[in-house]
């Protein structure tokens, strides 16, 4: 008959086997979190950098905001915050030399609706030189509609236009039946625009759309 040896191992030998094992899970634990240690860094390096190249962008972009009547700083933070934010989502292009052209006179293009107001510069072929809107202007809800609203984007356009590209007299087109169309207008004059013509452009139905059917009750 034979028998099968089989060795009996010793508590001794497990505990050393066990104390093995342990040794190299932990020098294996310390290898992973070394390496994602020095990731995690890299990542926080890269958006450092990105930051402050965002910020240098929007303090550039802001001098062209100065004037003798100054924005409040609460619109001024949102802009800043605003011009932060694009320049992280633009991508990395080669920069083209920008050819500045000045512009004398061009159009104002103001849009008054009961929930928002934009105002847009052009030239007198239509491009568009700068525009702002409630919404850039960090106005929320029922604030987008006011005339004051309309009044601090109008200002910021006029400054963009009269500092990049020199506008001086713009003609203006009006269109909405919102609260700001006044304002916006006065506030183009005030800022230092001379305004050479006003028109209303507002679309009128010329009994193009059937009416509702009266309701029952």
């Amino acid at each position: 008959m034979s028998e099968d040896k089989t060795k009996e191992t010793t508590p001794e030998e497990k505990k050393e086997v066990t104390e093995k094992v342990a040794k190299v899970e932990e020098t294996k634990e310390k290898k992973v979190s070394t390496e994602k240690v020095e990731e995690k860094k890299e990542k926080k390096e890269k958006k450092d950098d990105g930051k402050e190249e965002a910020l240098e962008e929007a303090k550039i972009l802001n001098t062209g905001l100065s004037s003798d009547d100054e924005l409040p700083e609460e619109i001024k933070k949102k802009l800043e915050q605003n011009k932060a934010a694009r320049a992280k989502k633009k991508v990395l292009k080669k920069k083209k030399k920008k050819v500045t052209r000045k512009v004398k006179s061009g159009k104002a293009y103001i849009k008054a609706s009961y929930n928002n107001t934009i105002v847009t510069l052009t030239d007198q072929q239509g491009n568009v030189i700068s525009w702002a809107s409630a919404g850039v202007a960090g106005f929320k809800g029922a604030k987008k509609a006011t005339p004051y609203a309309a009044q601090i984007i109008s200002k910021i356009a006029v400054m963009k236009a009269k500092e990049e590209y020199g506008l001086e007299e713009v003609e203006v087109f009006v269109s909405g039946v919102g609260t700001g169309r006044e304002s916006a207008i006065r506030a183009l004059n005030a800022n230092g625009m001379e305004v050479t013509a006003i028109k209303d452009v507002t679309p009128i139905p010329h009994n193009g759309c059937r009416p509702k059917k009266p309701r029952r009750v």
